[in-house]
């Protein structure tokens, strides 16, 4: 059971006050019945309700996945630049929305954002083991020397020690690397131990979600079910 007003609110991406005002103003039917008292307790997902006569859908959370263009923030807000919140269409948007990790500004590629807070601490938690892939773009070659200390895991300039990461060779100054874990800036500081500079950088897949091929730059849309068990499978 939840508060009407709660309920309004959160699926309809309004704030709790606007929620009680139309309530109380008489904008909203539960089950064919006018309530007027924004406190009503009801179960969101039996409950038919309307507002402005238009039914009311619930959901209790939203999972979207983002093709992130670059030079756009993966932040909730700012006041000054875009971010990947600014991307979403209003009919998507949740008040408590935000991107599951972060890749960097100039970064591209497959994001989530939700309003799941358990489901993005699986995903980012390096723990759960959910394995990211990205295809990088280098300013040198990458040689098997390179993918072996990869995979032995390679200590950053600071001291850092990373967890073991499948890097491939795509083409000569092209790779694919596999990483389990988000340290800041952490591809970037990996080839940085091997002296090359990344020069472009795309995230491919989460777990076995990967990036679609429709989906165009800066376009989002729900995620699947299926498509959500694929990101917790390795």
């Amino acid at each position: 059971m939840q508060r009407l007003d709660k309920i309004i609110s959160s699926q309809l991406n309004i704030s709790r006050s606007i929620a009680r005002n139309d309530i109380r103003i008489g904008k909203v039917f539960v089950d064919g019945q006018l309530v007027r008292d924004p406190s009503f307790q009801t179960n969101p997902e039996k409950a038919f309700i309307k507002h402005c006569g238009q039914p009311v859908g619930y959901k209790e959370y939203v999972y979207i996945l983002l093709n992130k263009p670059k030079g756009v923030l993966s932040a909730s807000e700012d006041k000054k630049r875009e971010t990947v919140v600014d991307l979403i269409p209003e009919t998507l948007r949740r008040p408590n929305i935000a991107p599951v990790g972060r890749l960097d500004k100039d970064t591209t590629g497959l994001l989530i954002l939700t309003d799941d807070g358990d489901f993005a601490h699986r995903v980012i938690s390096p723990k759960k083991n959910v394995v990211k892939t990205y295809k990088v773009w280098l300013d040198g070659e990458v040689t098997e020397e390179m993918c072996e200390k990869f995979a032995e895991g390679i200590t950053l300039a600071d001291g850092t020690k990373c967890r073991p990461a499948e890097l491939n060779i795509l083409e000569d100054k092209v790779a694919e690397i596999k990483i389990s874990e988000g340290k800041y800036h952490q591809i970037k500081r990996m080839f940085g131990t091997a002296g090359l500079g990344v020069d472009g950088l795309e995230r491919r897949a989460i777990g076995k979600l990967r990036l679609p091929e429709n989906l165009g730059i800066g376009q989002c849309r729900e995620l699947t079910k299926p498509e959500l068990e694929q990101i917790f499978s390795n």
